[in-house]
């Protein structure tokens, strides 16, 4: 697939850009190394080679989100301000 090159022109966010370039970096290729990764990696899978969804969390994480806003709520519930007085309850 070697051949001629064409530039792109791809618009980014700079501070996403800045993240990029140091992990790409770390990972010893630049910007334009990983793009082509992607790509090929894309057209080799027929498909983004990655799923990409909405994070929606599912039903036993939106439970316990509920069950922790009714604890947080709930006066008789005692809450801790720091670590000692946790650790000493816990030790009782």
């Amino acid at each position: 697939m070697a051949g001629t090159t064409t530039n792109i022109s791809i618009r980014m966010d700079s501070d996403l850009k800045a993240q990029a370039d140091r992990l790409f970096g770390e990972l010893g290729m630049n910007l334009t190394t990983a793009f082509n990764i992607f790509v090929r990696q894309s057209l080799r899978e027929g498909r983004i080679p990655f799923d990409i969804s909405l994070n929606q969390p599912n039903g036993e994480t939106v439970a316990a989100m509920l069950e922790t806003e009714r604890i947080a709520k709930d006066t008789s519930v005692k809450g801790y301000t720091n670590l000692a007085e946790l650790f000493a309850d816990l030790k009782a």
